[in-house]
């Protein structure tokens, strides 16, 4: 589903929540399951995300960017098996206003429908939140089926 200020797109993903949930609440994972390719490491790879108010960072590349640059994801929400969202902010800077959200809901013992939400509806700066989306629907569906791929490595 896509708004003016949000892009939602679900898959249904042979795994129970829990071993997604373990593959999206340690950092180092995203590097593998980032369909956009900007995201190059993670400084806590082996801490897992446990609540809401913990930063995780990523090393990314973007020429738009600059090149290199460091992201610190401030979690905004966690239920375990359930919720992970986090709004991203440049290093030592306050998040500009867009949030991911990995929504997880159980189709029966051995099926997850996940969602993400890419919604970028807090951004204030009209001329930075007329660039959005940043990322195509396809970034999403192509993150989607890497997390699927990553939870059957499991």
């Amino acid at each position: 589903m896509t708004t003016t200020e949000s892009l939602t797109i679900s898959r249904v993903i042979d795994a129970p929540a829990k071993d997604i949930f373990d593959v999206l609440t340690l950092p180092r994972n995203h590097v593998s399951i980032d369909a956009s390719e900007m995201v190059r490491g993670a400084e806590q790879g082996d801490q897992r995300i446990q609540a809401v108010g913990d930063v995780f960072s990523m090393d990314m590349f973007h020429e738009k960017m600059g090149g290199e640059y460091r992201m610190e994801n401030h979690v905004t929400g966690l239920i375990e098996n359930k919720l992970l969202a986090w709004r991203p902010a440049r290093e030592g800077e306050e998040p500009g206003g867009w949030e991911w959200v990995y929504e997880l809901e159980p189709e029966g013992s051995q099926a997850t429908k996940v969602s993400l939400t890419y919604d970028w509806s807090e951004v204030r700066s009209s001329k930075f939140k007329s660039r959005f989306p940043i990322l195509p629907a396809q970034v999403l569906e192509d993150t989607l089926a890497q997390l699927a791929a990553r939870v059957s490595e499991k």
